[in-house]
């Protein structure tokens, strides 16, 4: 458990909220198979309204840098699709957005989070579609 919140700690540390944060490349995937073991993964894919409107993907930006300060995250990504020509590969929405609990009760928490709600609140308007997947 100790070597689990350090790992955490330390690849926390090299996420910041300069544009979009990425996963360090410093940790092996070994390491990350470690570090997520057992935790509750919340993956979120938005489709923008208008996803060719700088402002408005500044604005969903914006909304997104809000969102990941909810202390019960403990790492979290956000991107954009890679276009892809593969059959299997869902390329069509807007933003991605990853959130990784210790647990299902942290993200219970987070569903009912005030930040998570202004969120929903304040920038809903701004896609037309989001699908969730949740995995433990």
């Amino acid at each position: 458990m100790k070597n689990r919140r350090s790992f955490l700690k330390k690849s926390l540390a090299g996420i910041g909220l300069v544009s979009f944060p990425f996963l360090s490349k410093k940790a092996s995937a070994s390491e990350m198979k470690i570090a997520l073991h057992d935790s509750f993964l919340h993956h979120v894919y938005f489709w923008l309204k208008e996803p060719d409107s700088p402002a408005a993907c500044k604005r969903f930006e914006e909304g997104l840098a809000l969102l990941v300060t909810i202390p019960e995250i403990k790492l979290y990504h956000t991107g954009k699709p890679v276009k892809s020509d593969r059959d299997v590969v869902d390329d069509s929405f807007t933003y991605s957005y990853l959130a990784v609990f210790d647990n299902k009760a942290d993200q219970d928490i987070y569903q009912d989070h005030p930040t998570h709600l202004k969120f929903i609140e304040e920038y809903g308007d701004l896609w037309d579609k989001v699908v969730v997947y949740d995995a433990l």
